[in-house]
């Protein structure tokens, strides 16, 4: 199990003493080994942007890390789900590659600035881990609950083997006043009965995070193989007239 560490971000209203205009200024702490990398993305994302750089001797707070683990499936295969976790539940510290764990959290989505674009990135927040000798009896692996609005209008085609699929792209919305974007993909039935959903439109999904590869052409010569993270649709349904537009946060 990989563990890598991965550096937050705090935003601060801000306001330029010349010009008075508003902005936002960027707080965040990396190692050295970091700079030339930060410095890069700043300048892409603003050529203009004023950087400050100081060393830090202590940082007290929370520090977070991203774990893959593998979960399989029915069939031989297995999903590559990327989890984000406080220090404060495990022991970074420790190889833990092979170990049995169960998680509980969020499937949180952000938008990364890469190559001129923006990028969805997708990971667990974990908010329970356990390490655990065997999976309990009758307990559900790989389960997700999710309960938003439709944000575009949802995707229907047929594989060159006629499979009916629909993709849809859910908005769930947080208490703490940021929605994530999670993509989904129905099948047969569900992708039927998805086509017809429309955006604003409030609707549940039960499922599964699955893993996908896929070959990202760089250039006319390069490609890089990459992997998307959608969830697996097993049942949706609409909310009813009264429950559209009222989100109950769980």
């Amino acid at each position: 199990m990989k563990v890598v560490i991965v550096g937050g971000v705090t935003l601060l209203d801000g306001r330029g003493g010349f010009s008075g205009r508003e902005k936002q200024v960027v707080l965040c702490a990396f190692s050295r080994g970091q700079i030339m990398r930060v410095k890069a993305v700043v300048k892409e994302a603003d050529p203009d942007a004023f950087i400050i750089m100081c060393d830090a001797h202590e940082i007290f707070g929370e520090g977070f890390y991203m774990v893959d683990i593998l979960v399989p499936r029915l069939s031989d295969s297995s999903d590559r789900i990327p989890l984000m976790i406080s220090e404060r539940l495990m022991d970074v510290s420790k190889d833990y590659r092979g170990t049995l764990v169960m998680v509980s959290g969020q499937f949180r989505s952000y938008n990364r600035h890469e190559e001129h674009r923006n990028r969805l990135i997708l990971s667990v927040f974990v908010r329970e881990v356990a390490f655990i000798e065997q999976v309990p009896e009758n307990e559900k692996t790989n389960y997700i609950f999710l309960d938003g609005f439709i944000c575009k209008e949802p995707v229907y085609r047929k594989t060159p083997l006629g499979r009916e699929i629909a993709d849809i792209l859910l908005a769930v919305n947080r208490p703490y006043g940021k929605s994530d974007y999670i993509p989904c993909i129905s099948w047969g039935r569900n992708a039927r009965y998805a086509n017809h959903f429309r955006v604003g439109e409030r609707c549940r999904i039960w499922g599964r995070i699955q893993s996908r590869e896929y070959m990202k052409k760089i250039s006319e010569e390069q490609a890089e193989k990459r992997v998307a993270y959608e969830v697996s649709v097993s049942k949706l349904e609409l909310a009813s007239e009264e429950e559209q537009g009222v989100l109950q946060n769980a």
